[in-house]
């Protein structure tokens, strides 16, 4: 082998240990620079997690407060249907006691074909 082969040899050689050498830095360089990165992300995260505990107790507070005002809602409808029932009532009796005044007026028809229920309150000229 001549001198001049050898040293090309050897100078390839030092040349394929570079980058063997440069390519295993480049790897642990990246290796450490994402877990870095990983050990960031999951620093934030964690500090996120009180946010996330104090986000899910607001939300739960106020899902407490919209069930506790559908409850109230439906009270409020049960009582305005109970109030529409009694006017209903109150209105039937009413009607019922201008019939029966009509009924027994004698200046009143409520047999006629085109009666209808008259006024609470006396007709003119009546005391």
């Amino acid at each position: 082998m001549s001198s001049s082969l050898a040293i090309v040899l050897v100078v390839a050689a030092v040349v394929v240990v570079a980058a063997v050498v440069a390519v295993a830095l480049a790897r642990t360089k990246r290796r450490d620079h994402h877990a870095r990165e990983a050990q960031h992300l999951r620093s934030r995260a964690a500090a996120q997690s009180v946010a996330v505990e104090e986000t899910q107790r607001a939300a739960a507070a106020r899902e407490a407060a919209a069930e506790q005002a559908r409850e109230q809602a439906e009270l409020a409808e049960a009582r305005a249907a109970e109030a529409r029932e009694e006017l209903l009532q109150t209105e039937a009796q009413r009607e019922d006691m201008v019939r029966e005044a009509d009924r027994i007026d004698p200046e009143v028809d409520h047999r006629d074909e085109g009666y209808a229920p008259g006024d609470v309150a006396p007709p003119r000229g009546r005391p």
